[in-house]
């Protein structure tokens, strides 16, 4: 697996333990915790696999950047949150400036 795909599904993972907390109710049901437990712990693993060939500073902003607009595109979809302009934009900026890292960097 290369450190760019690790890496991608890391932060697909974060987006899934996010939404794994939103629905286990402050930890307080099983099953949505046991998922935001697992989707943590292989989230970290895949990100400790593309640090092995990324450098520190570009994976940790990519995968907090795919949580982040990830768990936000979800947010509007499945919970109706606000679509304005701004923030729109707001996105787009983070999906560029990730797109920049992955083009800037040297694997």
């Amino acid at each position: 697996m290369t450190g760019w795909i690790a890496l991608l599904v890391a932060g697909l993972l974060e987006v899934a333990w996010a939404l794994g907390l939103k629905h286990s109710d402050g930890l307080t049901r099983f099953w949505p915790t046991l998922a935001t437990v697992v989707a943590i712990g292989f989230s970290f693993a895949l990100m400790a696999i593309a640090l092995r060939s990324l450098p520190f500073g570009t994976a940790y902003a990519v995968w907090t950047g795919i949580g982040a607009v990830g768990s936000i595109l979800v947010g509007m979809l499945l919970y109706s949150e606000p679509t304005d302009p701004v923030r729109i934009l707001c996105l787009t900026l983070i999906i560029a400036g990730m797109i920049g890292l992955k083009l800037n960097s040297p694997v």
